[in-house]
């Protein structure tokens, strides 16, 4: 696997058209927002309305739940389109309310739990990722609950976010514990802070299979080019760029609102 700039999974901000922008300037995967298992396999509206593809963009499905027989009800109504790249399923959301109903960072030690979900998803025929941090909390941490996932389930990859889920943004991920996660033999994603190249490089150093970038490609979604070392396009530019393909794809207000707050003069 080479190393790999993807685009995270971004709640009202991971439409089409920042993943279309994301991927012209350098993303080399991109992620749907977080969806409710649940809800798809109710066929909610609006919850499918976030698989909605309207170009060939390699994207990633992120999926959270539990519940195996709703994950089949699911798949058994899915229909990949040309840019669909697989499934990763979210062992990471640090919500209270997710947490609270066993999902999200509750389901790091649910080892046998996720190896059921994996194998549902892989008999259909699609491939499946993880994204997981290092615990719900510093007690997880700690007794690296986290390894014992990465040892115990074999997916395409884990995306590991170097934070516990009591950790905030502004809490300095912990790369110290990559080390570690490589030496599983598995492919691991690193997420948390990759923005510049220095860190890139010490990532790769580390053996990391790639990077995973979210907050800071809502900012400057030329970013991974940026890291990559090829020339970026303005700010102003990117703008442009951004509502021309929100006006393309017909971008739900909410998502262009989101967005364009970062680009105000």
């Amino acid at each position: 696997m080479k190393f790999s700039y993807m685009l995270a999974p971004l709640e009202d901000y991971s439409d089409s058209a920042l993943r279309t922008l994301c991927y012209k300037y350098g993303a080399d995967i991109t992620f749907t927002e977080m969806t409710m298992i649940d809800a798809l396999s109710r066929s909610n509206k609006g919850t499918w309305s976030r698989l909605d593809f309207r170009d060939k963009t390699p994207v990633i499905i992120q999926l959270l739940g539990g519940n195996e027989m709703r994950l089949k009800k699911f798949l058994k109504m899915f229909k990949p389109h040309k840019g669909f790249m697989g499934f990763n399923l979210n062992l990471g959301c640090p919500s209270p309310k997710v947490i609270n109903v066993g999902l999200g960072c509750a389901m790091i030690k649910r080892i046998g739990k996720t190896k059921k979900l994996i194998k549902i998803i892989n008999n259909y025929g699609y491939n499946c990722s993880i994204k997981t941090r290092l615990g719900m909390n510093k007690f997880e941490k700690e007794n690296k609950v986290y390894m014992n996932l990465i040892e115990g389930v074999d997916p395409d990859f884990f995306i590991v976010h170097a934070r516990h889920g009591s950790q905030k943004y502004t809490d300095i991920p912990d790369y110290s514990v990559y080390e570690a996660c490589v030496k599983t033999g598995k492919n691991i994603i690193a997420n948390g802070d990759a923005n510049t190249k220095e860190k890139i490089k010490e990532l790769k150093k580390i053996g990391l299979k790639g990077a995973m970038i979210g907050r800071q490609a809502v900012n400057d979604p030329a970013i991974f080019n940026r890291l990559k070392g090829l020339d970026t396009p303005t700010k102003k530019q990117i703008k442009i760029e951004y509502l021309e393909l929100a006006k393309k794809f017909e971008s739900p207000y909410r998502y262009q609102k989101n967005f364009l707050k970062h680009f105000e003069e």
